[in-house]
């Protein structure tokens, strides 16, 4: 069984919503880190996707079942049947697919629930830099220079929840957090100005 101090606060926060004995899809799985945490705490079942070969490698030597494949393929009705698993993760991935409405789209097709999570562009050092320096932010949560990140689709929180409005998916949860992932009153009072991070739990209404 894994060493839970290894696992990210994101993840455990992330295990928190995943009831035992759920069929769980890892989408940008990694080295396999959180399915196997959920594997060992939860006795789920399921898969991971990665793109990496070596991180997929990682993946089996962990002992997690993996597909490798491009999440911008958008091929995950090839793979799965609908309703395939209770839960499809998604983590810090939304922002770098080239189509976030697509494959939120084939996500919930094959799962019945679905979790993500992503950084927040209108966070208010992102506004700051912008406003006051008149250049693309580079903050802890987002570290990147405007020419080499692979953030190609920044939102905010409002963005991500009025995507959902109009395509008819409910909110069933939202944790907002700062790097560290610890939530303040102010953020759950103004979650789109102080929240860093989001992770959500949504499903078709």
């Amino acid at each position: 069984m894994n060493d839970s101090s290894m696992i990210s606060t994101e993840f455990k926060l992330i295990a928190d919503w995943i009831p035992k004995k759920s069929r769980v899809l890892d989408l940008g799985c990694g080295d396999g880190q959180l399915l196997r945490y959920l594997i060992d705490r939860h006795e789920v079942t399921g898969y991971g996707m990665e793109l990496d070969p070596n991180k997929t490698i990682l993946a089996m030597q962990n002992g997690i079942n993996v597909i490798q494949s491009d999440l911008n393929n958008y091929d995950l009705n090839y793979y799965f049947d609908q309703h395939s698993f209770d839960y499809v993760i998604m983590t810090q991935a939304l922002q770098v697919v080239g189509r976030p409405d697509i494959l939120l789209e084939q996500m919930l097709t094959i799962g019945k629930n679905c979790i993500v999570t992503f950084p927040n562009f209108g966070h208010w050092r992102n506004r700051a830099q912008l406003l006051l320096r008149g250049q693309m932010p580079e903050t802890e949560t987002l570290p990147y220079h405007w020419y080499d990140t692979p953030n190609i689709h920044m939102c905010t929180f409002q963005d991500f929840e009025k995507l959902c409005a109009q395509k008819q998916i409910e909110v069933v949860a939202r944790t907002v957090v700062n790097r560290q992932h610890n939530s303040t009153l102010a953020m759950r009072l103004a979650p789109n100005l102080l929240g860093e991070v989001a992770l959500y739990q949504i499903r078709r209404k």
